[in-house]
């Protein structure tokens, strides 16, 4: 296989998505140099949004059934709202031609989680962080931490003068910036003093409400002085550790679980020296020979996400019912704008059991219509999410996706290649003749058995 083939794909898969149907003919030719910036090139910005309408504030509140009513009106309305955020978000994914700020965005994602129940509070911090994914690390952290979602998931809404609340700051130096070790529990005290009065109003904007603020004097990461919840962030952008903790998490995202410690010095000097700018730092990631070692190819597990948007953008299809694929990733593990908590999701091994290893593999079958869904949440599992039993919580929830996929496109594409070549990261590590055993000889079903096996789930 040409290298530049195996380059192409192993980039394609870290920046991005996987290989986009329509990238494959041209693939083996291209320099990876273009590739790169092809992936980092951002067009006009698009928002995310939802069009279930925002539920009519001037509903009758006065009839003796009304508050019942109206609240399982607002938690169904909810429900729809973040449903279609949820399912822009995967669109975008697997269609944008803007592959790196959505990968980025979903790294983002999950280090900045957050999972509220309003909508309008989660499209707001989705597309701030969509928004600045490839931008200055600075100006994300500065929305973030202003946005009515983090603000009302972190309790910070609660933390004002003589009756501090700790949260926010806490997670804001242990998990968004400088990582354990690098602050002491009295930063993390003062840290909210800093931020007492920071909130929102219940149209969702940010408001610094002076007579919560603790205006005395603080001793925070080493200076003294009256300060307020930006002076805060600023201490901690100063301080090399939060730049040498995002490199690190970074690395371990793209590159390989395994740090190596000489390049994250590097790459977090670069990355602190120009004033935390993103894109330089992933374009040095993606330029750097040591990226396609044989090391950090396919060494990675898919997270479900990953795997379904992978799947999408190879496969041209037509999803006559989206919101069916919620389903999926309710029973996979990973459900976006629902982190499981404020650490995120876990990555790795993590994604694999008996259970969701099976659900992985049967996938493609599935979505092509070649075998129903035949699956039960594990025991543990939140599947229910505001829905009442466990029995009409799967009846309800099991239909297909209902997916047309355009098989003739895909018969011509691969006319006069290899499959697995495109398909598998490591091809050499896969028994080709198990899988064409397996196979009536189409390229349908070389296809879709080649992303049944195992190798497939990893990029």
């Amino acid at each position: 296989m040409a290298d530049s083939l195996i380059k192409n794909k192993h980039l394609l898969w870290r920046a991005g998505f996987g290989i986009g149907i329509n990238q494959i003919d041209s693939l083996k030719n291209k320099n990876s140099t273009m590739l790169i910036d092809e992936l980092c090139k951002e067009d006009h910005f698009t928002e995310i949004t939802y069009d279930t309408p925002d539920i009519d504030p001037a509903a009758d509140y006065m009839s003796s059934t009304a508050p019942a009513e109206k609240k399982k009106q607002m938690q169904k309305i909810n429900r729809e709202q973040n449903n279609e955020l949820n399912l822009h978000f995967l669109d975008k994914m697997a269609n944008s031609k803007e592959q790196m700020r959505e990968k980025m965005a979903f790294f983002w994602h999950g280090h900045f989680a957050s999972r509220v129940v309003n909508p309008k509070f989660n499209r707001q911090l989705l597309n701030t962080i969509r928004k600045h994914a490839l931008g200055n690390f600075k100006d994300l952290l500065f929305e973030v931490s202003k946005a009515p979602a983090m603000l009302s998931f972190l309790n910070n809404q609660q933390n004002k003068k003589d009756h501090p609340n700790e949260n926010f700051a806490r997670e804001v130096m242990e998990l968004f910036t400088m990582g354990r070790g690098n602050y002491t529990e009295k930063d993390v005290r003062e840290g909210a003093r800093a931020f007492t009065g920071w909130g929102y109003d219940k149209e969702g904007n940010f408001k610094e409400r002076k007579n919560f603020h603790d205006e005395e004097v603080k001793t925070f990461l080493g200076k003294t002085g009256n300060f307020n919840g930006d002076d805060a962030l600023h201490m901690i952008l100063e301080h090399k550790a939060t730049s040498r903790f995002i490199t690190t998490k970074i690395y371990k995202f793209f590159v390989n679980e395994k740090v190596d410690s000489d390049r994250i010095d590097k790459l977090s000097a670069g990355f602190y020296s120009s004033g935390y700018d993103i894109k330089k730092l992933m374009r040095e990631i993606f330029s750097s020979s040591w990226f396609y070692d044989q090391s950090n190819i396919g060494n990675r597990i898919k997270s479900p996400i990953e795997l379904m948007a992978g799947i999408m953008r190879l496969l041209p299809m037509h999803i006559q019912n989206p919101e069916n694929l919620i389903v999926y990733q309710k029973l996979l593990g990973q459900m976006l704008l629902y982190p499981p908590n404020v650490a995120g999701w876990p990555n790795g091994k993590a994604w694999i059991d008996s259970s969701t290893l099976m659900l992985r593999l049967q996938v493609p079958q599935i979505w092509s219509g070649l075998r129903p869904l035949e699956y039960s949440p594990r025991q543990d599992d939140d599947i229910d999410m505001g829905m009442k039993s466990r029995e009409t919580a799967l009846n309800k929830s099991f239909k297909k996706p209902n997916i047309t996929i355009d098989w003739e496109r895909v018969e011509k594409i691969f006319a006069q290649k290899n499959c697995e070549d495109y398909l598998i990261q490591n091809a050499q590590s896969l028994d080709m003749n198990s899988v064409r055993n397996f196979s009536d000889k189409s390229i349908k079903m070389m296809v879709i058995n080649l992303m049944s096996t195992p190798e497939y789930q990893l990029m």
